[in-house]
């Protein structure tokens, strides 16, 4: 019987969703180059074969923590009846998730396929059919638009704040934007009279309140076609 109990606690700690936990927590430290069956192993103190009998690949097991992820995001506006906001509430939940995992903004593009990036796509394409009167190539248009928006600039929040962590000679962010903005102000009033007069709004944005307002603007352009049509 203690036999039993013992090989019972082993197959328990090697479920998949605990080395899918683990994965996310390597990934989120080291990135996808830093997760291997062998770090994986040791983290969970077991051989990479048992591993194997849970998850196939590498590929696989990435999927697997992406999906862990963005499900909780494409699922928080499972009830949300207004498609703007359910779209802006999808938005900001996926610029913060890979803000707290970047590795998934790298992770997301790789495969069209994929089941995490076709979940997003679904989320948001569902609603952007609701908020306008589009065609299927319109919706599909607008629907591409929001999601390479949100992974592209969610994507660089998170290089901006791994830069920031690693390059510490550089400061912080506000460090970094204050020093991007007198660059900018400096540049010849001539050749780039537009990028020297938004000197000031360099120095003083907040990247999420930039990327929903960015999101704001979309949203109005697929409106205004509804209403326009």
């Amino acid at each position: 019987m203690p036999t039993t109990r013992r090989a019972e606690r082993r197959t328990d700690a090697l479920s998949t969703d605990r080395i899918v936990e683990e994965a996310v927590a390597i990934l989120d430290v080291d990135g996808a180059a830093g997760l291997t069956f062998r770090v994986l192993a040791t983290r969970l103190n077991t051989g990479a074969g048992a591993i194997y009998h849970h998850v196939a690949n590498k590929d696989e097991l990435l999927g697997a923590a992406t999906s862990v992820v963005v499900e909780p995001v494409v699922s928080s506006v499972v009830d949300e009846d207004d498609p703007a906001r359910a779209i802006r509430t999808v938005a900001v939940g996926m610029f913060d998730a890979i803000d707290a995992h970047p590795w998934v903004g790298g992770q997301l593009p790789r495969e069209a396929g994929q089941d995490s990036l076709m979940r997003f796509f679904e989320s948001i394409g569902s609603r952007v059919v609701t908020l306008g009167a589009l065609s299927s190539r319109e919706a599909f248009d607008a629907t591409s638009a929001l999601v390479n928006y949100v992974l592209g600039v969610a994507g660089q929040n998170a290089e901006n704040a791994q830069t920031a962590r690693t390059r510490t000679h550089l400061g912080d962010r506000a460090t970094q934007l204050a020093a991007m903005a007198d660059r900018w102000a400096d540049l010849d009033p001539v050749e780039f009279p537009f990028v020297r007069q938004m000197a000031a709004a360099l120095r003083d944005h907040d990247d999420r309140d930039q990327f929903l307002a960015g999101i704001d603007l979309i949203l109005t352009g697929i409106q205004a076609h509804r209403r326009d049509g």
